[in-house]
């Protein structure tokens, strides 16, 4: 993706086997679709390593020094090449786990409303006199 016109995106490192059976799919992505990706992203360096006895993955390199891997053991290259276009349009920043569901910068004084909440039937209706 890109941030402020930039793309985010370094370099993609695929790693493959040219023995194991996991690798198949890789090898046929890198016949099929590999060319097409290089040619239509030419910002993008796209760097191929044979690694033997291993399992295939994608690596992402980023501008902001992070590294994602994405493992495509045993995938069609048709889903390699989704896995590949994923890592193409993130921004590479590391995943955050939220505290709370919401996120606000003033947070209420009263608390969270749940779905547990009891209220006091006699407060919520007024009384009329008769």
């Amino acid at each position: 993706m890109a941030l402020r016109g930039v793309w985010q995106l370094q370099k993609l490192v695929v790693n493959f086997c040219d023995w194991g059976g996991s690798s198949k799919g890789i090898r046929a992505f890198m016949e099929s679709h590999l060319p097409a990706l290089k040619e239509k992203n030419p910002q993008l360096e796209v760097v191929t390593q044979l690694v033997r006895g291993q399992h295939p993955n994608l690596k992402g390199i980023y501008k902001n020094h992070n590294e994602r891997v994405v493992c495509v053991r045993n995938l069609a290259p048709e889903d390699i090449m989704l896995q590949a276009s994923r890592l193409r349009c993130s921004l590479g920043r590391k995943v955050v786990k939220l505290r709370t569901r919401h996120v606000t910068k003033r947070p209420s004084v009263q608390g969270t409303w749940t779905t547990e909440l009891k209220m006091n039937s006699a407060a919520i209706r007024p009384t009329f006199p008769q």
